[in-house]
């Protein structure tokens, strides 16, 4: 599957530059870290939110977990839960689920990025399948999500 339409447009009219780095099929963003050789930390995770108002996604480094709250706290919505599954399929239909982009903005959709993603020298984001990655330099993902809120919003997973 190739990256999705939405997602290709929206880097393409804002010059984007990345690489695509294909990788064997897999279930997990951990997964995905390890089968491509990225750092967990360097894989930037979507986490899809909803309440009445509607969805806002929550990117953190893919070793973490997303903060619900604080993620209300910052946006001042705080009814926000996880989004289920059918929500994520009916928003992201051109995407495989468990895949998502954490580029939110290209279907619409408010994003929130974890401050950690933006310390780091390059970021790896799913390209709508379970199959490629694209990686963006530091200053390229920082122009990306510059709109975007930023905040601590996430915190590590313990195992």
């Amino acid at each position: 599957m190739p990256i999705p339409p939405r997602l290709y447009h929206y880097l393409a009219q804002r010059g984007t530059r990345y690489e695509v780095l294909a990788h064997v099929h897999s279930r997990s963003s951990a997964e995905t870290a390890r089968s491509a050789q990225v750092p967990a930390h360097h894989l930037a995770k979507p986490v899809l939110l909803e309440d009445d108002e509607g969805c806002v996604m929550a990117v953190v480094p893919a070793d973490c977990r997303v903060q619900v709250g604080a993620v209300a706290r910052m946006l001042g919505r705080p009814d926000l839960h996880l989004a289920n599954e059918a929500r994520i399929a009916e928003l992201f239909d051109d995407c495989d689920l468990g895949a998502l982009p954490p580029v939110g903005m290209a279907w619409g959709v408010p994003t929130v990025v974890d401050d950690e993603l933006e310390r780091l020298d390059e970021v790896w984001i799913e390209g709508g399948d379970h199959e490629r990655l694209m990686r963006l330099n530091h200053q390229t993902f920082h122009e990306l999500m510059r709109a975007q809120p930023h905040g601590p919003i996430c915190e590590p997973t313990r195992h």
